[in-house]
């Protein structure tokens, strides 16, 4: 089975909006990194995490070892960050041959995960992936809007492809 690992900007994003529940549509444990955590500083955001970390499927610690030493030198940082975390989770997982997966919105992230052959997505594919689930399509554009106006900040260009998405996931 899949792990999946949420980083940061996700967890703010949808925390910010009260929808975090939407991450278990990914039939997948859910791994938040205390280093993750740490970084979601801003309310709502952080108190509706807290209430997210009792799920059952939610856990803290990742099953597996993580080498920062490794993760700091691939991703050129010098101090262990919740970035560090998540990637040396994903190349722990990958050493391991096993199938992980990453939700994040940081361009960097996604990009050596997606290296490190992580699957990987981000608030908007989490939200697609709702919509594929069942939730309403209008529901689902309504959660693009008020992301958008809770600091998300969407281009016009990455609100009407996430329009698209969604229209494309209640059709199919």
């Amino acid at each position: 089975m899949t792990q999946l690992y949420a980083d940061a900007t996700v967890l703010i994003a949808l925390g910010r909006v009260g929808r975090l529940d939407l991450l278990t549509v990914v039939e997948a444990p859910i791994s938040i990194l205390p280093a993750i955590q740490a970084e979601v500083t801003t309310q709502p955001a952080a108190a509706n995490l807290q209430t997210f970390l009792k799920r059952d499927r939610v856990t803290t610690d990742p099953p597996v070892a993580l080498d920062n030493d490794q993760a700091m030198e691939i991703l050129g940082d010098d101090t262990v960050t919740g970035d560090v975390r998540l990637i040396a989770a994903v190349r722990a997982h990958a050493a391991a041959d096993e199938s992980v997966a990453v939700v994040s919105d940081d361009r960097r992230v996604r990009t050596v995960a997606d290296g490190l052959g992580a699957q990987v997505t981000g608030t908007i594919g989490v939200l697609v992936r709702a919509v594929e689930a069942g939730l309403p399509a209008d529901d689902a554009r309504q959660l693009v809007r008020t992301l958008d106006s809770n600091g998300l900040h969407m281009t016009a260009q990455l609100r009407a492809r996430a329009l698209e998405l969604i229209e494309d996931a209640a059709t199919d």
